[in-house]
């Protein structure tokens, strides 16, 4: 498993919650956790440009963050299901809130993001 070689920079809010959700797919995530997709294969088909690894490497630091819980049922085969924690669900108005600003300027975002793409048209 990685192992942490550098201290993070944890002196104000936005390093702290860069330390949380710093990876490609943990607002996904938290999201669709939110929209009742619990269970990894069903956050999988959600995400399907992420690899199962990834997904779970990531659920794990969500876990660790206490932003979500596993709950794993005791039956053939396992079943694992994910829920955000009442902490996480703090969340959910942030990220509400993140996702109306890229609506409200999809446009002009796509415009700047695909300016490092010179093949793109």
């Amino acid at each position: 498993m990685y192992e942490k070689k550098t201290f993070p920079n944890l002196n104000c809010g936005l390093d702290l919650v860069g330390e949380v959700l710093y990876g490609k797919w943990k607002i996904r995530l938290l999201w669709f956790i939110n929209e009742g997709y619990l269970r990894p294969s069903e956050l999988q088909r959600k995400i399907p440009d992420a690899s199962r690894r990834v997904i779970n490497i990531q659920l794990k630091e969500l876990e660790e963050h206490e932003l979500v819980t596993r709950t794993i049922y005791p039956v053939m085969p396992p079943k694992v299901e994910y829920t955000l924690t009442d902490f996480g669900k703090t969340l959910i108005p942030v990220l509400t809130s993140i996702g109306l600003w890229g609506d409200e300027y999809q446009d002009r975002l796509r415009r700047v993001i695909l300016k490092g793409y010179p093949d793109h048209v």
